[in-house]
């Protein structure tokens, strides 16, 4: 078990790199935890790390084909990878402050010419490595890299056969495997009829929904409508049906668990963490609160020739954190929400009469 504390922001954290489990206390006042949430930390806990700049399967269209509009643009958004010394950098910085890389990027992963050099490196230094893959080149020797280095091994829900194939040559070897499956206005039906059947791959850890987002390729036609009976029926389904695998939602969905549910346990709420526990570093290394601004690049810190402390530590972070201070501050549940997303607001799956998302007008120039 891994132990942290912030002195700064007043709180403890754990972490197991064997098992997943992660915990922290409140914000600890005259040594006793006072039970309310600390805001932030003084350095990410997480960092999602974009180590591909492009993808090598974009020609043969399986997100469209899919149906998952990508929202990294990587059709046609065309970057190098980042390099192994870059990536060494940024963990050479955050070795023992860090707990978990999630690796991503315009691609899979696991198509890196560096692939196993940066898995080994994480693990060298006490950062547990997981990724998220179409799973279309895996091989034999990926597999077994992933069950020797990794957490655990998400597959995107493509829906075709290469999409089984690499569920099940995880699930053969004993790795923990989770299904990322993107949840928008062209899926939605497609989820709740496989969760009333139970027809998900058998054997898998978790299906981990992600909200789909207008960015990107990502259209706004697909995004889900808190007004929609269907929307509805899918959160009643999660409040009040057992499966045989555990169920997950990102971040963006904590309002409409908040909106929709009443069975589950709220202390497994945790709403939106970007520029508050977790950052997103691009390939050519801009530092971003999410992922979710790779178009726009709102709140871009360039960390080419600078550190992740400064960039977390920047006025575009902090920027962004005040949508989560200040939005909404007439609701009962400002705490455990904070407004969603700040990116795309259009996603707050909330409807309640103390909705009041917070904008900043700021523009950056770095």
């Amino acid at each position: 078990m891994i132990k942290k504390i912030d002195k700064k922001n007043k709180f403890v954290s754990m972490f197991n790199p064997n098992t997943g489990f992660y915990m922290r206390s409140g914000v600890i006042e005259n040594g006793k935890d006072t039970g309310v949430d600390p805001f932030m930390t003084s350095f990410p806990e997480l960092l999602d790390i974009g180590i591909m700049g492009h993808c090598v399967h974009g020609a043969s269209g399986l997100c469209i084909k899919s149906g998952v509009q990508c929202y990294q643009n990587g059709l046609k958004t065309k970057f190098p990878n980042m390099s192994f010394e870059n990536f060494k950098r940024i963990v050479d910085e955050c070795r023992g402050k860090t707990f978990q890389f999630a690796l991503g990027g315009r691609g899979d992963v696991d198509q890196h010419e560096d692939f196993e050099k940066i898995l080994r490196y994480c693990r060298e230094n006490g950062i547990v490595p997981n990724f998220t893959s179409s799973g279309l080149g895996f091989t034999d020797e990926i597999v077994a890299l992933c069950k020797e280095l990794c957490g655990a091994v998400a597959i995107s829900w493509y829906r075709q056969e290469h999409t089984y194939r690499a569920i099940q040559m995880l699930l053969d070897e004993g790795i923990k495997t989770n299904i990322h499956y993107v949840l928008g206005n062209n899926s939605i039906d497609e989820a709740i009829e496989r969760l009333r059947n139970n027809d998900f791959p058998k054997g898998i850890n978790a299906i981990i929904f992600l909200l789909h987002k207008p960015v990107g390729l990502g259209q706004e036609s697909n995004v889900l409508d808190i007004n929609d009976e269907r929307v509805k029926q899918f959160f009643n389904i999660i409040d009040t049906c057992q499966f045989d695998f555990k169920i997950g939602f990102d971040s963006c969905t904590v309002p409409a668990l908040i909106n929709m549910t009443s069975n589950i346990n709220e202390d497994s709420f945790d709403t939106c963490e970007g520029g508050r526990w977790s950052a997103y570093i691009t390939s050519d290394m801009k530092m971003l609160p999410c992922s979710f601004d790779n178009q726009d690049m709102r709140w871009a810190y360039d960390i080419s020739n600078d550190t992740v402390q400064n960039a977390w530590n920047s006025k575009q972070f902090e920027d962004f954190r005040d949508h989560f201070r200040n939005s909404c501050k007439g609701c009962s549940r400002q705490c455990e929400c904070r407004g969603g997303c700040p990116i795309r607001r259009q996603i707050v799956l909330c409807d309640r009469e103390e909705k009041d998302l917070y904008e900043s007008k700021t523009r950056f120039c770095d």
